[in-house]
């Protein structure tokens, strides 16, 4: 029983020192610091951060489910590039399942949740303001999120999510590169928002997708223009 214990003990240890090392990655490729295309050596990796090779081997494979890395043949993991198809297909099956969740949900949003809703999105824009990039993927997935939490439709959602860990790197890229994008989505969040409060769930459904076209399109111009380069 004792071994047990040790060995239990160890277990988690080694996932905390993962979900650290996967944090700390994380944030270094969204504010590209990592910058797309870069290797990363786990032995390299594992001496900054004063850990072994398997934390960080496991944060590698936690990065990869999110879409941040690739592990590809004789080259390991590399930090994701954006490329035509997978924008096309993350921003296609996010236009097809998140106004089906809206719809579904927003009926059902109450005054107190209206309310962190605002206060979410007014965080938002300052963290735009301010140019705190982890801040304002992190907010936007919460808005996102929170506008879909009572559709009553725990799978999807869950798709949904992984789906926004994905785009974070895509929206970012987005909303540093693209002028004006970054007052737009402030306003299309208000839009979408008072729309729901007003009732007006067709229209509120329709904004959305338009937003998140907006934002694939936006996104396949800059690939494009990188190819022209």
């Amino acid at each position: 029983m004792k071994q047990d214990a040790i060995l239990v003990g160890k277990n988690m240890k080694h996932k905390t020192m993962a979900s650290a090392a996967a944090e700390e990655i994380r944030k270094r490729i969204l504010n590209e610091t990592y910058p797309p295309g870069l290797q990363l050596k786990q032995d390299i990796l594992a001496r900054e951060f004063g850990m072994s090779r398997i934390p960080v081997r496991e944060a590698l494979l936690i990065l990869e489910k999110e879409g941040l890395i690739k592990v590809l043949p004789h080259r390991g993991a590399i930090v994701a590039e954006l490329t035509f198809d997978e924008v096309e297909e993350l921003f296609n099956m996010r236009m097809l399942l998140e106004p089906y969740l809206l719809a579904r949900s927003a009926p059902h949003i109450s005054e107190e949740t209206f309310a962190r809703l605002w206060v979410i999105q007014n965080q938002y824009r300052d963290a735009l303001d301010n140019d705190d990039i982890a801040e304002w993927n992190d907010l936007n997935k919460q808005f996102h999120m929170m506008l879909y939490q009572h559709a009553d439709s725990p799978r999807i959602a869950s798709t949904v999510q992984n789906l926004l860990i994905e785009c974070d790197i895509h929206t970012r890229i987005q909303l540093i590169n693209i002028e004006g994008d970054r007052e737009r989505a402030v306003a299309e969040h208000s839009a979408i928002l008072r729309l729901c409060e007003e009732g007006k769930f067709a229209e509120a459904t329709e904004l959305l997708r338009e937003h998140l076209d907006h934002i694939r399109s936006g996104l396949l111009g800059l690939v494009r223009a990188r190819r022209a380069q």
